[in-house]
């Protein structure tokens, strides 16, 4: 008797282990490489996971030495280094350079899934205390180094967009709009903030980053704001205006949604040939390797694209229940997929570059790299070309600027790019957060 219980039990584990590793093992992409980025993505029928299924590159940083890999024709130099966790960049007037040495916001992590997302992120380089802080970086005499670095702000809470308009200095903290007085050339801010507006933080707050641009003229402020779940589960009533870019009126503090159904919207700018607002965002997890595209897209006025309940302009996700198939047709398709789970952060337009040919006309992006797709994807700074109407290249597919972050074998990250911005002479800015870098790009 005690034997046949023995055996049920083995037989038991077996099963239960074999259970385990079936529902925890790593999707495998199928996709060609390149199939899923472009006008037009090649999007394959999804492949529903019970849990987040990480494939992480772990944190290493930068030996001395190191540097990236720039496309030919490009060289790369550290620009400044020693910063905690750099991530969003605004260029002054004068040619200084702020960054947002910042992270998000401690909380304890919820629930199985949030445990296992928390851990891994953690692994991912994202852990620690945020510093909270924004820094000017000063390369006064033009040699392509910043000789100073000092704290303009201090005791923020989780900053990460910033705009200069006239003398006001705003910053997007994780939960409300700021404002600083400004003056040029100054390398610490001591005023109080004023608070413009306040903005959604709900726990978990997962999508923490609030990133920040101001209209062309300076009348408007516009703000990215990423969703509280990855497909709503967290409850449809604490994403009230998330998921979308928030216009703003900082003179009163009225606002309202400009674009929604943006899962996370990060880097945004103003295309200079057609003066339409364009921004980059994260999809959704947990459909396997190879759905869904991260995208670059122009944003419209009204807008909506889709999420949570579809994705690349009418795909439905059914995980969502209920379902909303009466929008399908409601839904805007994205402009340009840069690939599955490339994690897209950063996102400037060209003018002013001095690179040459190809990167003259069209978008740099920095693809801070998965964190749960094999292979790896994304760990590099690419360039979308756009047509001289302003939009993006029908037949392109993204170009590599600036990639080697990760190691041969893919399981380091010596660094992870976030932001891009086109300094005063010229060259292209990389925030790194994991090594703790801005790098300089140029043509050699």
């Amino acid at each position: 008797m005690m034997k046949h219980i023995l055996a049920l039990g083995l037989i038991f584990l077996v099963v239960i282990l074999g259970a385990l590793f079936y529902i925890t093992r790593p999707d495998e992409a199928r996709l060609a490489d390149g199939a899923d980025m472009g006008r037009v993505p090649q999007i394959t029928s999804p492949r529903s996971q019970w849990i987040p299924v990480p494939n992480i590159a772990e944190a290493v940083g930068w030996k001395a030495g190191e540097t990236p890999t720039p496309a030919q024709g490009l060289g790369v130099a550290r620009f400044a280094e020693g910063l905690a966790h750099p991530r969003s960049m605004l260029k002054l007037p004068n040619g200084d350079i702020l960054v947002a040495e910042t992270g998000g916001p401690k909380r304890e992590p919820e629930g199985i899934v949030g445990r296992i997302t928390a851990y891994f992120i953690g692994k991912a380089g994202a852990g620690g205390a945020p510093a909270n802080r924004i820094t000017l970086l000063r390369d006064a005499d033009g040699d392509g180094r910043a000789e100073l670095k000092t704290a303009l702000l201090t005791g923020l809470n989780s900053p990460y967009g910033m705009a200069l308009v006239g003398d006001t200095l705003y910053v997007a903290n994780t939960d409300a709009v700021l404002a600083f007085p400004y003056k040029e050339g100054e390398t610490r801010i001591t005023a109080k903030g004023r608070k413009i507006v306040s903005l959604p933080h709900g726990a978990p707050n997962p999508h923490w980053t609030r990133s920040l641009l101001a209209s062309p003229d300076g009348k408007l402020l516009y703000i990215g704001i990423g969703s509280n779940s990855n497909i709503g589960e967290n409850g449809l009533e604490t994403e009230t205006n998330r998921a979308a870019i928030i216009e703003l009126d900082p003179k009163t503090g009225d606002n309202r949604i400009y674009a929604s159904g943006l899962r996370n919207p990060i880097g945004m700018a103003w295309e200079p040939v057609s003066g339409a607002l364009w921004t980059v965002v994260n999809e959704r997890d947990m459909l396997g390797s190879d759905l869904v595209p991260d995208y670059l897209t122009r944003v419209e006025f009204g807008g909506f694209y889709g999420w949570p309940w579809n994705y690349w302009g009418g795909y439905e996700d059914r995980r969502v229940q209920p379902g909303r198939p009466e929008i399908r047709e409601y839904t805007k398709r994205p402009d340009f997929a840069l690939g599955n789970h490339t994690a897209p952060l950063g996102l400037t337009f060209a003018t002013g570059a001095k690179l040459g040919a190809p990167y003259e006309r069209g978008a740099f992006v920095g693809l801070h790299g998965s964190w749960n797709r094999k292979p790896k994807a994304g760990y590099k700074v690419v360039f979308v070309p756009f047509e001289k109407d302003g939009r993006a290249s029908q037949n392109g597919k993204p170009i590599d600027v600036l990639g080697g972050f990760l190691s041969a074998d893919t399981e380091e990250a010596r660094g992870r790019p976030v932001d891009v911005l086109v300094a005063q002479d010229g060259a292209l800015l990389v925030s790194d957060d994991v090594g703790g870098v801005i790098w300089r790009v140029i043509k050699k």
